[in-house]
C-alpha cells in the first residue's frame, strides 16, 4: 500500500512541477492526487473508520489555511480594487535607476510582509510597467523583486504561505518569528540587492505611476488601505489576545471592511459600486491556488497518516545528521518542488514533541522554504506570477538572476546559524 501512495504522490508532485511544459493546471494535479492517495489508503486498510476519522482531523487543520487564505487574498482585492496601493506608488519621484530598484526592493520586502509574496509581486509588476520603459531593465529589477518579495514574506506569521502554516500549526509564535527571522532576510534581500544595482546605470524618463482614470476618490482609497491592512495586522494581535485560530481573526476583519465598504458606498447605484464591492472581489481571488493548497496539504496528510514521512525523517536524520544541513537541503529543494507540500511534509515529518514551538528547526525551516524558492523562477508563487504577467523565461531568469539568489539565499542563512546562539 505505501508504495503504490509514494508512486501517486511523486507522479502528482511531477505533474505539479511540470504544470507549464504539459498545460495542465497544478491545482487539477493536487487534487487528483490527494484524493488518489486517500483512496489507496482506506481501499487497503482494515479499518475505514478509523481512515475517515484521520481524513476529518487533517481537514480540519488544513481548513484554517484555506479560510485565512480566502480572507487575505479578498482583503488585498479589495484594496486593489480601490487602487488603494496608489497611495504608496504616487509617492516615487525619483528617476535614478538604482535608486529606483533600492526604493523597488525595500518596499516590495516591507509590503510582502504585511500582504503577502504573491500579492505584493503582482503590485509591483504593474508599478514597474509605469517606470521602466525598457523591458530588459525591468525584467532585471523584477528579478530583483522576486528575491525581495520571498525574503520579505518569510519573517512574518502573513506574508508567506509556509510561515503562516508553521503558524496556525503553532511550530512558530509571532513575536519570535519576527525577531529571529528579520535580519537573515534582510541579508538574503541585501546581499543580490547591491550586486544587481550595479548593473543599472543612468535616470529613467516619462515615469507615471498615477492612474488618471480612477473610480475612487481620495478618501475612499487612503480609507481602503488603512483599513485592510489594519485587518491583516490585527490577525496575530487577535490570535494572541483571544487564543482563537488565525482564521477568526481575518475572518472578524473581513466582515467589518465589508460592512464599511457597503456603507462608504452606500450613496451609489448597484451597477457603479459593484466593482468596489466584497462580493466582487471574492469572484477574483486566485481560487485554482486555494484548491491547490487543499489538494496538496490532503495528499501530504495522507503520507502522515500511512507513517511515510515519520519514514523519510529518520532516513534524513541517519544518512545526513545535521540539522542545518538538512534544512538548506529542504530549502533549495523548494525552488524545484513547491514550498508549500515541501513545509507540510516536513511538519509530517517533525513532531511538536521532537521540535516544540520556537524551536531553531521551524524558524529556519521558514526562512528556507520561504527564501529558497528564488533560485530558480519557478520555486514561488511570487515568481511564477512575475514569469506569467511579464512573459519571463526560464532560462533567462537561470542566468540572469539565479546566482544572485542562491548568494543571498546563503549568505541569510548563515547570519541566522551565527545569530542563533545568541538567543539561547
Amino acid at each position: 500500500m505505501e508504495a503504490i501512495i509514494l508512486i501517486v504522490f511523486v507522479l502528482g508532485y511531477l505533474a505539479i512541477a511540470l504544470e507549464h511544459p504539459i498545460k495542465i493546471n497544478k491545482a487539477a494535479s493536487a487534487l487528483l492526487t490527494g484524493v488518489l492517495c486517500w483512496t489507496i489508503y482506506i481501499l487497503f486498510s482494515h479499518d475505514p473508520e478509523h481512515v475517515n476519522h484521520q481524513l476529518v482531523e487533517h481537514l480540519g487543520e488544513v481548513s484554517e489555511i484555506l479560510f485565512f487564505l480566502m480572507g487575505a487574498m479578498t482583503i488585498v482585492e479589495l484594496i486593489d480594487s480601490h487602487d488603494g496601493f496608489e497611495v504608496i506608488t504616487s509617492r516615487i519621484k525619483t528617476t535614478d535607476k538604482r535608486k529606483l530598484i533600492w526604493i523597488v526592493s525595500i518596499l516590495t520586502f516591507f509590503l510582502s510582509a504585511i500582504l503577502d509574496n504573491l500579492t505584493t509581486s503582482i503590485v509591483m509588476v504593474s508599478l514597474l510597467r509605469k517606470i521602466f520603459s525598457n523591458k530588459q531593465e525591468r525584467m532585471i529589477v523584477l528579478g530583483m523583486v522576486v528575491i525581495a518579495a520571498n525574503a520579505g514574506g518569510a519573517w512574518s506569521p502573513i506574508g508567506d504561505v509556509t510561515t503562516t502554516m508553521l503558524w496556525i500549526g503553532n511550530q512558530v509564535t509571532t513575536m519570535n518569528i519576527i525577531i529571529k527571522l528579520i535580519l537573515p532576510s534582510l541579508v538574503c534581500m541585501l546581499v543580490p540587492l547591491i550586486m544587481i544595482s550595479m548593473r543599472l546605470k543612468g535616470n529613467e524618463e516619462n515615469i507615471r505611476t498615477t492612474n488618471p482614470n480612477s473610480g475612487t476618490t481620495t478618501f475612499e482609497r487612503n480609507f481602503v488601505l488603512l483599513a485592510g491592512i489594519s485587518c491583516l495586522v490585527f490577525v496575530p494581535i487577535f490570535k494572541t489576545i483571544t487564543h482563537l485560530p488565525p482564521y477568526m481573526g481575518i475572518l472578524f476583519g473581513l466582515g467589518f471592511l465589508w460592512i464599511a465598504t457597503e456603507l462608504i458606498h452606500s450613496g451609489k447605484d448597484e451597477a457603479e459600486k459593484g466593482i468596489y464591492s466584497v462580493s466582487h472581489a471574492l469572484k477574483k481571488i486566485d481560487v485554482p491556488s486555494i484548491l491547490f493548497f487543499l489538494g496538496i496539504l490532503v495528499a501530504v496528510s495522507a503520507l502522515q497518516s500511512t507513517g511515510l514521512l515519520r519514514g523519510l525523517a529518520n532516513t534524513l536524520d541517519e544518512t545526513i545528521g545535521n540539522m542545518n544541513v538538512i534544512v538548506i537541503v529542504l530549502g533549495l529543494l523548494s525552488s524545484i518542488i513547491d514550498n508549500v507540500p515541501l513545509v507540510a511534509a516536513a511538519m509530517g515529518m517533525y513532531d511538536l514533541s521532537v521540535y516544540p514551538t520556537d524551536h531553531a528547526f521551524w524558524e529556519f525551516l521558514a526562512y528556507c522554504c520561504g527564501t529558497g524558492g528564488s533560485a530558480l523562477i519557478i520555486g514561488s508563487a511570487a515568481g511564477v506570477a512575475v514569469m506569467g504577467m511579464e512573459r519571463i523565461e526560464f532560462i533567462w531568469y537561470l542566468k540572469k538572476i539565479s546566482l544572485y539568489a542562491i548568494i543571498g539565499y546563503l549568505a541569510g542563512a548563515g547570519v541566522y546559524i551565527l545569530m542563533e546562539p545568541l538567543f539561547v
